[in-house]
């Protein structure tokens, strides 16, 4: 009976191994976390991307130091489903305070609350230009190795527009067709341009 779930807990692992959640098993290395986590980037800005995420630890820091203006934040591994992100590095100050907030056991809204505070206080900076972030997520997403994919996830477009307005931009404030940009959070710091692909 133990040979028997030993060849079945073997026949699972190999079948597991080409598409398992990032932090898992075979995806546990630190190359595999950094493939993911670009995956969410643009092609040709993948390489030389910054990548932050988690270590065989699960401690949080810097994956690969980059040569571009692209910063990507791998999976986390204790969290359900796959979220990968990658953003213009002038994003950086904002997202990290995010992560900050969170780490410290803070609520979403008090999250986005106390930025806002900041941001309005002049403690916390928002770029002044445009500046894009690109998320790749879903429930079932799962990295497969083999095929270096992510499979089950979708992508979707930010791009960050603070204090943008329709009347300054042109954009419904919620998308009237699949795929149509809209703006979110108008004449806001946090106001920017949604693109989710159907």
């Amino acid at each position: 009976m133990t040979q028997i779930k030993g060849i079945v807990f073997v026949a699972a692992y190999v079948l597991l191994a080409g598409g398992q959640a990032v932090g898992q098993s075979s995806a546990d290395s630190t190359d595999v976390r950094i493939r993911a986590a670009v995956m969410a980037a643009p092609a040709d800005l993948r390489d030389k991307a910054t990548v932050l995420g988690y270590d065989s630890e699960g401690k949080f820091g810097s994956l690969r130091i980059g040569q571009n203006n692209l910063v990507c934040v791998a999976d986390d591994p204790s969290s359900e489903g796959f979220n990968v992100s990658c953003y213009h590095s002038d994003l950086e100050p904002y997202m990290a305070r995010g992560r900050e907030l969170r780490a410290a056991g803070r609520l979403p809204e008090d999250v986005l609350a106390t930025r806002s505070a900041e941001v309005e206080a002049g403690i916390l900076t928002m770029p002044v230009h445009p500046t894009t972030l690109y998320v790749l997520s879903g429930k079932e997403g799962r990295y497969n190795a083999a095929a270096d994919s992510i499979e089950g996830a979708k992508l979707r477009f930010v791009i960050y527009v603070p204090y943008a307005t329709p009347e300054s931009t042109g954009l419904p404030v919620s998308p009237t067709a699949p795929g149509e940009p809209w703006l979110m959070d108008p004449g806001t710091h946090r106001a920017h341009i949604m693109i989710m692909p159907p």
